[in-house]
């Protein structure tokens, strides 16, 4: 491999058990193999020491682009390494590190949101993270649809974790237990809203006689749930699609990936209503 770059295309991403992340994967495989790629894949667990780790590895191997979703603090190193190849973020975004595909979270959670309000909910349970900069848009948006209503936020009623299953779970069980509980609930991430399914499951919590349920990301299982899964479904083709192509316009034209003037494309989300909400009980 010495000598120019190898066929390898880098993939890093924190783990591959959320759907938008599997499905990002096969999805840039399709592409890049349509132009004579492999996709290398990198699992970091949004370890940033793993990530340093496997950012050497695929340098090393000279590999001819890399696509990225970084930790929430990656090392100096990594940043450095990321910088020797042509890039694209896609999703978190540190703005200096340039070109980014991703979507807009606040305006995907503030018309979910507005969904709830809109049905009656003025006391609504908040599952998210302020971790990543998509965490944090996500509940800008939650925060701007109560303004919009001329509501405060009830802070008790909001749940900051890590965005995996076992945030969910306990997160939704500790909201569930407020008195008074919150009349709905809205989960800002794929494990969190598994987590959060899986529990009210668990808690036989009618859903939506006594809690409406809004979940993040639409793969099959969102359909079947319950009554159905009210939730976001996340724009995964048009950002892989999007990335992986704009990836290969750079490696093929050299383009700097330090451009002062970074390419920029933001997809939207879709809210998908189903049976999982309605108007608040009465009683509440």
């Amino acid at each position: 491999m010495r000598g120019g770059s190898s066929h390898l295309i880098g993939l890093l991403v924190p783990d591959i058990q959320s759907t938008f992340y599997s499905m990002t994967a096969q999805m840039l495989s399709n592409c890049f193999e349509r132009e004579g790629f492999h996709l290398a894949l990198s699992l970091t667990g949004d370890d940033r020491d793993v990530e340093m780790q496997q950012m050497r590895e695929l340098v090393s191997a000279r590999v001819a682009g890399i696509v990225t979703i970084l930790s929430a603090a990656p090392r100096r190193e990594t940043l450095a390494l990321l910088r020797m190849a042509p890039h694209v973020q896609l999703l978190r975004r540190i703005p200096a590190l340039g070109d980014w595909f991703g979507m807009d979270e606040e305006r995907a959670i503030h018309n979910a949101t507005t969904h709830l309000l809109e049905l009656g909910h003025r006391r609504i349970g908040f599952v998210g993270d302020l971790i990543f900069s998509t965490g944090i848009s996500r509940y800008e948006g939650f925060c701007r649809a109560h303004s919009n209503f001329n509501l405060k936020v009830d802070e008790a009623l909001v749940e900051f974790g890590p965005p995996n299953v076992r945030f969910g779970t306990e997160a939704t069980s500790r909201l569930i237990a407020k008195l008074p509980a919150p009349t709905a609930i809205i989960t800002t991430s794929v494990q969190i809203t598994l987590g959060a399914a899986e529990q009210l499951l668990a808690m036989k919590i009618d859903v939506p006689g006594s809690l409406s349920f809004v979940g993040y990301g639409d793969g099959h299982w969102q359909q079947w749930w319950g009554p159905g899964l009210t939730t976001i479904r996340l724009p995964v083709e048009d950002l892989a699609t999007g990335c992986g192509l704009w990836l290969l316009h750079s490696m093929r034209t050299g383009r700097s990936t330090s451009n002062k003037d970074p390419h920029i494309a933001i997809s939207q989300s879709q809210l998908i209503v189903r049976s999982s909400t309605a108007p608040p009980p009465k009683s509440n």
